[in-house]
Parts: C-alpha cells; sequence; structure tokens
C-alpha cells in the first residue's frame, strides 16, 4: 500500500527544522525512518509533512569529557565504531551490535530509538538502567529530560509536538561502571520479547553503591525493576544474593502476552535475564 500524500522537506540545522514544526503542527520527524515509514505505507500514519533531519550534522557525534554526550542522529553503526565510547561505556557497543540487522543498525538512530519508546526496542531499557537524560529543542529553547520521565506509555513519550530530541547524555558515574544487557530476540524481527540491562557500582570492598536495572519488551514501555534494584543496594553481590534479588523481578509489572510469549511466559524471561544480566555485569 502507498501512503498518503505528504510533503518532504530536509532542513539543514536544528533552528529550520523547529521553524518548519511550527510551520506544519501535524509534521512528523524522520530520523532512520524504520518506524515510521512502514506505518506510513500501512495508512496507520498519515503527516502532513516529513521533516528529514538526517542530514543535519549538529545531531552527530558522540563526545566522552566527564559524561558522555551523544547526538541523536548517530546510528547504531556509529555507536559501535566508536572506540572511546567502548572504552567509557561498553554496553552501548554491546547493545548496539544485538539491535535488528546490519541495515537497521547503519540506518537507525539512538535518538530515533528514544524518541519513538517502542516497547520492544533495546535501547530504552540500556538508557534507562544508564540514568540517561535527553535534550529536547524548540522554537523557545531547551529542556534536559531524565529517561525515567521519557518514557510515558507505548509510542508515547513526554516530548511535545513541537519538540526535537537533540542528544542523549549519559552521566560520569556510568562511566566505568560494570553493566550487561541480555535480551531474548524474536526470530522473526530481532525485537527483544524481552530484554534487560544492569548497571552497577561496586566499591572497593565489594558492596553496590549504585544500581539501575530496566527491562524493555515486557511491558507498554521500558520500565525500571526497582525492587531489584533496592534488594541489590549495599550487599556484596554472590550467586546467592543474586538469586534471591531475582528471583521475583516481574512482580508488579503489567506483562504483555501474545502468540509468540503469553504473559506467563514474558514474566519469567525478565526474572531469568534479569539474574542474567547482574551476574554478568557483577563478573559472576
Amino acid at each position: 500500500m502507498f501512503p498518503e500524500q505528504f510533503a518532504y522537506h530536509r532542513p539543514a540545522s536544528v533552528g529550520e527544522a523547529l521553524h518548519l514544526l511550527e510551520t506544519y503542527p501535524d509534521a512528523k520527524i524522520i530520523a532512520g525512518g524504520h518506524s515510521l515509514l512502514p506505518a506510513m505505507k500501512l495508512r496507520l500514519a498519515a503527516p502532513e509533512a516529513l521533516i528529514d533531519i538526517g542530514r543535519i550534522g549538529e545531531l552527530k557525534g558522540i563526545a566522552v569529557n566527564g559524561g558522555v554526550t551523544i547526538g541523536a542522529m548517530t546510528t547504531y553503526h556509529e555507536l559501535l565504531q566508536s572506540a572511546e565510547l567502548k572504552s567509557a561505556v561498553p554496553v552501548i557497543a554491546e547493545t548496539a551490535s544485538v539491535v535488528g540487522d546490519l541495515q537497521v543498525r547503519s540506518r537507525g538512530t539512538l535518538g530515533g530509538s528514544l524518541a519513538h519508546s517502542d516497547p520492544a526496542a533495546d535501547f530504552t531499557a540500556v538508557m534507562l538502567a544508564l540514568g540517561a537524560s535527553v535534550t529536547a529543542a524548540s522554537a523557545t529553547g531547551s529542556r534536559s529530560i531524565t529517561t525515567d520521565d521519557l518514557f510515558v506509555d507505548l509510542l508515547t513519550t513526554s516530548l511535545e509536538a513541537n519538540e526535537i530530541l537533540t542528544s542523549i547524555e549519559i552521566p560520569a558515574s556510568a562511566i566505568g561502571a560494570r553493566a550487561a544487557y541480555e535480551k531474548h530476540a524474536h526470530p522473526a524481527s530481532g525485537y527483544a520479547v524481552v530484554g534487560v540491562a544492569a548497571v552497577l557500582s561496586i566499591d572497593a570492598g565489594g558492596k553496590v553503591t549504585a544500581a539501575g536495572v530496566a527491562v524493555t519488551g515486557a511491558t507498554s514501555k521500558a520500565t525500571r525493576l526497582s525492587g531489584v534494584e533496592a534488594a541489590l543496594l549495599g550487599k556484596t553481590l554472590d550467586a546467592a544474593t543474586i538469586a534471591e534479588a531475582t528471583q521475583n523481578a516481574s512482580a508488579g509489572l503489567e506483562v504483555n502476552g501474545d502468540v509468540y510469549a503469553s504473559a506467563e511466559y514474558r514474566a519469567h524471561l525478565v526474572n531469568v535475564l534479569a539474574k542474567r544480566a547482574i551476574s554478568r555485569a557483577a563478573g559472576i
């Protein structure tokens, strides 16, 4: 099926893109296009205009200076290729390596993934666990949004219609933290049936001083496993402690079910993958 007719614009700057958003209130931002274009072809989405931000150079790049700043239009492939990023926060490259396929990794962008808030995306959970935030720009200025506040519901974020997600910021506390991402991928799509990210800060005595654990694929949006996080804090990790902390990791979640994986199966995967991700992050 062909999409409805639409105007197409390729701005050269963020300022120009924001002006276009003011001009076309029903416009959609297009980055990699992997989610928007199929929806348009099925006529599930029919924007009056597309604003293609793929050629805006200021939205690309990776800077490691205390924390990490990643331009929203940085592709998964570019995340994989950055030696500096791999050294600072290796779980990002680890996650990028299991996103989709080669074609998706070449065109798909980190900012597009977070702004779309697909319930089965990989990086939503990882950025939650890392304690990341994003910067959103509008014609009147910019604001910072934590990922805890960014993901609202299924395909819904707290971004306003006139805002563009311009960058992702990862705090300095995440650099050097122990982290891992474990995923059960759908065999057809590669999306996460369930994925769990774990980020741990461990002191010289072996105790957990900070823990970020988040799940994707199980519920309508990426969600913190706050009970697991609380169970890890102050503990010296061993196999028994991790098993105890994760045996009911899915408790309190409204878990989705479908023809591939029932809600019960997904809940089981949450428990199993939380245990695996924390164990690997802790080196156990």
